[in-house]
């Protein structure tokens, strides 16, 4: 995903699914409630957490050891092959799509390797197709790889706008039911976030600005710290239907939440200026 809150927030989940992995043995696809402690004397009980996929557990001891030993690795190259075994040790394990998905595929995408994190994408996705985070990473790489002059062009887009709208229905059942109401909304709200932003740029791409517009401000509403690239891209949606007042807050939007000397800031301060002049005020030096 493309902004390092995504990581955080699924490292946070994946490891308190394992908290219950040993006593949890329905499979993985199917909803149960998850085991809660009871509050202590005194302690308010625990808002009940929506309902999800029960977290992947391990079957047996030495599937969970390692498991934690492949984990424990930092390093994008063995994290992939310690998955890579992992999975051949342990063919129908449950843990083998978030052993991908925590390991190489983040490491991956933390050092700037698309093609690497894309192809640690779709392993998740060979284990769990619906699994909502690797489907929005793998839209997300597409939509950033693929130019126009690619004779498979279309072919790609439509493949990412499956996955990216495949996404949005599968946050609601595909993520397990771990941490607190509160940590899971958001990060099912940046899942959305990152989901209507791919959508909204390839409306964009294509020229249709109503279409472009509808999404990137659903993406901009999905969560609360909407991502600069996404107000600048959601700016020249409405610039392109001629919305000029409204354009430039969302442009003003983008150039307070970005840094000058980054492409993303670059991009808003000229939209910004643009749009400045189209409202008949003077362009800020």
């Amino acid at each position: 995903m493309k902004r390092t809150a995504s990581i955080v927030m699924v490292v946070m989940l994946g490891t308190a699914a394992l908290s219950f992995a040993q006593s949890n043995t329905k499979p993985a696809g199917q909803n149960a409630p998850a085991t809660q402690t009871p509050p202590a004397a005194g302690q308010t009980p625990a808002t009940a957490a929506p309902q999800g996929k029960r977290a992947p557990a391990a079957k047996t001891q030495p599937e969970f050891e390692d498991y934690k030993a492949a984990m424990a690795l930092t390093d994008p190259a063995a994290q992939e092959k310690a998955a890579g075994d992992f999975a051949t040790k342990y063919p129908d394990s449950e843990l083998r799509g978030i052993l991908y998905k925590q390991g190489p595929m983040h490491s991956y995408q933390r050092v700037g390797n698309g093609a690497k994190t894309m192809e640690m994408a779709q392993k998740v996705l060979s284990i769990d197709a619906d699994d909502p985070e690797a489907l929005v990473l793998v839209a997300q790489t597409i939509v950033q790889t693929t130019h126009d002059t690619d004779l498979d062009r279309d072919q790609k887009m439509a493949e990412a706008k499956k996955s990216a709208e495949r996404a949005l229905v599968t946050v609601d059942t595909d993520i397990p039911n771990t941490d607190t109401p509160e940590r899971i909304a958001a990060f099912k709200g940046l899942v959305r976030s990152d989901a209507y932003d791919i959508l909204g740029k390839m409306a964009l791409s294509n020229k249709q600005y109503t279409e472009a517009e509808t999404n990137l401000r659903k993406s901009v509403e999905a969560y609360p710290e909407p991502d600069p690239s996404t107000l600048v891209n959601l700016a020249v949606a409405l610039d392109m239907q001629s919305k000029y007042p409204e354009a430039l807050k969302v442009a003003n939007q983008a150039v307070d939440l970005s840094k000058e000397d980054t492409p993303v800031g670059k991009a808003a301060r000229s939209e910004r200026d643009r749009l400045t002049q189209m409202n008949g005020g003077a362009a800020p030096k």
